[in-house]
Formats: C-alpha cells, structure tokens, sequence
C-alpha cells in the first residue's frame, strides 16, 4: 500500500468515526429547550451531512485499497494480522449496507434495526481496523 494510500485511509476513517460518533452524542445523548425542536443542538443535521458525505471517501479508499493490500494480503500473506485485516474487511459489508438502508427507509422500525446494526457494525470494524494498525506496528517494530 502506498502512503498516499495510507495517509488517506487514516484520514478517511477518522474523520468517517468522528463525523459519526459526534452526530450520535448530538442525536442520542443531548436534549434540546426547545420542545418543538426535531434535533437536539444546532450541528446535528451538519454532522449528519458531513458524515454522509465523507462517508464515501471512505468507501472509495477501501475499495483503492483492496487490489494492492487487502487481496494479496488474504491470497499470498504469511498470516501475521491477516484476523484483524479479514474481520475488518468483512465488517465493510454490513457496515456499508446498513448505513445506505438507514437513509433510505422509510419504515420506523427497519430505520431502528438498521441505526443499531449500523453502530455494531462501525464499532466493530474501528476496533478491527485499530487493532490491525497497532498490531502491524508492532510487527514492524520487531522486524
């Protein structure tokens, strides 16, 4: 992987996490005084369309990232970090899938399985891709 490659992939997937969990503090964990309000502070529809909108950076980075280091990696790697590459790559797919059905249902109750697949699968994925990083850190450390 290149470190343009690189430096896009961190700069991508921290500002996808921030953008996100900001949004989520906003909508989830914040009250606003005004009980006509439909959101809880004034940033939350910003943060939800600066998330959506660097979201697919994201994507597209992956995607970039896929035939020149993810693939070989899985093919031809010798099996150091390939658990927490794979675990992250897989998560792509929920993760991808349930944040599009979020925006486009209509349906409360899909909207409500979709918010929560979609958190799991984020979740999950930030902590995989970071214990991969760290762990191939370490790895190059040692060598």
């Amino acid at each position: 992987m290149s470190r343009l490659q690189l430096l896009w992939l961190h700069l991508s997937v921290a500002l996808t996490t921030i953008t996100g969990v900001v949004f989520a503090v906003m909508k989830y964990f914040m009250t606003s005084d005004d009980e006509f309000s439909v959101v809880n502070h004034a940033m939350q529809p910003h943060m939800l369309a600066a998330h959506v909108v660097i979201a697919p950076i994201l994507l597209f980075v992956l995607g970039w990232t896929f035939s020149n280091h993810m693939l070989p990696k899985y093919r031809f790697g010798d099996g150091t970090n390939l658990r927490t590459g794979f675990s992250a790559m897989l998560l792509i797919v929920p993760m991808t899938l349930s944040a599009y059905l979020l925006q486009v249902s209509t349906n409360e109750t899909l909207r409500e399985v979709m918010a929560w697949a979609h958190w799991i699968s984020s979740g999950l994925f930030l902590l995989a891709y970071l214990i991969h990083l760290l762990n191939g850190r370490s790895i190059a450390a040692d060598a």
